[in-house]
C-alpha cells in the first residue's frame, strides 16, 4: 500500500521539524541550557514552535494516511493536507517572528491547522459511513 500524498506532507513536516530543532539547539548551545528555557523570549518562542509542531503533526499525518489508505479521493486528501501543512508552516513562522506574541501568520496557521484536522476528521467519518452505511 502506497500513500504518496501523505508521504510528501510527512517529508515537508519532517524538514520543518529539523529547521525548528536546529533553532532550539542553537539557543541551547548559546545559553548552555539542556533543559527548559531562559528568560530570552526568542528562545522560548523557538521551543514552543518546535513543541507545537510535535503536538499537532503526528495526529494530522496519521489521519491523512488513514484517509488515503481508506480510499478517500486523493484530491480531498491533498487539499486537506495542504491546509494542514501550510497551517503548520505559518504557525511556526508567526511564532518565531512574533516572538511568541500575536502574529497574523501564527493565528492564520492555527486556524488552517484546526480546519485541516476538522476536514480530515469529517472525511474519515464520511468514508466510514459510505463503506459501512
Amino acid at each position: 500500500m502506497i500513500v504518496p500524498v501523505s508521504a510528501v506532507f510527512a517529508a515537508v513536516l519532517g524538514l520543518l521539524l529539523l529547521v525548528l530543532s536546529g533553532m532550539v539547539s542553537r539557543f541551547r548551545l548559546k545559553y548552555q541550557k539542556s533543559l527548559g528555557v531562559t528568560d530570552d523570549r526568542d528562545f522560548e518562542a523557538a521551543v514552543r514552535a518546535q513543541a507545537n509542531l510535535v503536538e499537532y503533526a503526528p495526529l494530522g499525518l496519521v489521519m491523512l494516511a488513514i484517509a488515503e489508505l481508506n480510499g478517500v479521493p486523493s484530491g480531498l486528501v491533498y487539499w486537506t493536507g495542504m491546509a494542514f501543512v501550510v497551517g503548520r508552516v505559518l504557525h511556526a513562522f508567526g511564532m518565531i517572528n512574533g516572538r511568541g506574541g500575536p502574529h497574523i501568520a501564527r493565528m492564520t496557521g492555527i486556524l488552517l491547522t484546526w480546519a485541516g484536522i476538522l476536514a480530515i476528521a469529517l472525511l474519515l467519518l464520511w468514508n466510514v459511513f459510505q463503506v459501512y452505511g
